[in-house]
């Protein structure tokens, strides 16, 4: 949606009426020029960005957000939840920023609308810019699965008895056995370790 976070425009920010948070990523800090004083401390958990964790954020912050096109704007004061981990977004703007600019969102057609004094601002998504966020943030899901699903792998062996962590030793095939008096016979096609002796001398009937 390209809105200005304290005067400088973001490309990358996601509108979800879903999250009951604003939330500006780390990732965006050095853009704004922010410094640790501005931040104030933040102890509250949320859930829903990283799969199966609860974040602990860093700070937060008070900015403004302006959406605006050649003839009209709109500016809001937002306060944002400042994570401790990167994101393919700049920031994420939840219920907080959609209820302070009234705005309505339509996420199959990726466009915002929302009152102005002069009248509707309609504001469109790149689709493009929306597809490959959404991309990234399925191989960061996946690998994030994979590293939580490894730490657990690691931690249930840990646990686990000794013996039960020690490989069988594999048996050594049984080498045909020849002989003059006796021969072995293979007993079900295919598997040659099910066969059986018989006489040599042993009529074929």
């Amino acid at each position: 949606m390209d809105p200005c976070i304290n005067s400088v425009k973001f490309e990358h920010v996601l509108i979800d009426g879903g999250s009951s948070i604003d939330i500006l990523f780390c990732n965006s800090l050095p853009t704004l020029k922010l410094t640790p004083a501005q931040l104030k401390p933040y102890e509250a958990q949320f859930r829903g960005i990283l799969p199966g964790q609860s974040s602990i954020p860093l700070t937060h912050i008070t900015l403004s957000v302006q959406f605006r096109m050649p003839d009209h704007s709109r500016t809001e004061f937002v306060n944002f939840v400042v994570t401790n981990f990167d994101g393919t977004y700049h920031a994420i703007l939840g219920c907080p920023s959609l209820a302070k600019f009234m705005a309505v969102p339509h996420y199959s057609y990726l466009v915002l609308k929302m009152p102005t004094e002069n009248g509707v601002l309609t504001i469109r998504g790149n689709i493009y810019t929306a597809y490959t966020c959404e991309e990234e943030s399925f191989k960061i899901t996946k690998a994030i699965d994979l590293s939580i699903w490894m730490a657990e792998s690691v931690s249930q062996a840990a646990q686990a008895p000794s013996d039960q962590l020690k490989l069988h030793e594999q048996q050594t095939p049984r080498k045909n056995i020849k002989s003059k008096e006796h021969k072995e016979v293979q007993l079900v096609d295919g598997d040659p370790e099910k066969t059986a002796l018989i006489g040599a001398n042993l009529d074929a009937k």
